[in-house]
């Protein structure tokens, strides 16, 4: 699991600290940052395990099929993640409602190549669509991905659909010449019970 400052934490608060802003100025305009996210009642966070109440399944329903999670199946899951470790997902909440608002997710992984590196992925992006307009987009991926640079993986990837190439491109991201394919099989559950 790693350093916790609590077990409510998904991961380690102070790792969102003295994050390097600096290298990503030019992206924001007004400048934001994780600390300084252009209005008092937001906050860049850790999840918790009290998200549960603060409508992170309806933020990720904005982007995907989530499905009936029950508490206890929340809290197995989160447990499992902190266990694990590598497991970054970072929220974005408005304090004035207790609303979670924003949300992505690093998740690291240990290779033998690259003199056993750590690789990063980008996954599950999504803001609330009422608050669109505050760079809040560009706050949650940038913040993740200063946080895979500070956590020295090699490189950070992500799959996207193919409007928000552009996005992901106005944030340094690039298409590799000869390696933009994004293949993957999925295994349905058919179990008839």
């Amino acid at each position: 699991m790693g350093p916790q400052q609590n077990n409510e934490d998904l991961y380690n608060p102070n790792l969102l600290k003295n994050l390097n802003w600096g290298s990503v100025k030019s992206f924001l305009n007004p400048e934001i940052s994780s600390d300084n996210p252009g209005e008092s009642w937001i906050v860049v966070r850790p999840l918790k395990i009290s998200d549960y109440d603060k409508g992170f399944l309806q933020i990720l329903s904005q982007l995907t099929t989530v499905g009936n999670i029950e508490r206890t199946d929340f809290e197995r899951q989160f447990r499992n993640m902190q266990k694990a470790g590598g497991y970054y997902v970072t929220v974005i909440e408005d304090t004035r409602s207790k609303t979670i608002i924003g949300s992505s997710t690093l998740i690291t992984e240990y290779k033998f190549i690259h003199g056993c590196a750590l690789r990063a992925r980008l996954e599950d992006v999504v803001v609330n669509n009422t608050y669109r307009g505050k760079q809040l987009g560009k706050l949650i991926v940038l913040t993740v991905t200063l946080l895979a640079k500070k956590l020295e993986c090699y490189k950070m990837s992500l799959d996207c659909k193919d409007p928000l190439i552009a996005f992901y491109k106005s944030l340094g991201y690039k298409l590799e010449p000869g390696n933009s394919n994004s293949m993957m099989i999925r295994f349905e559950n058919t179990d008839p019970s």
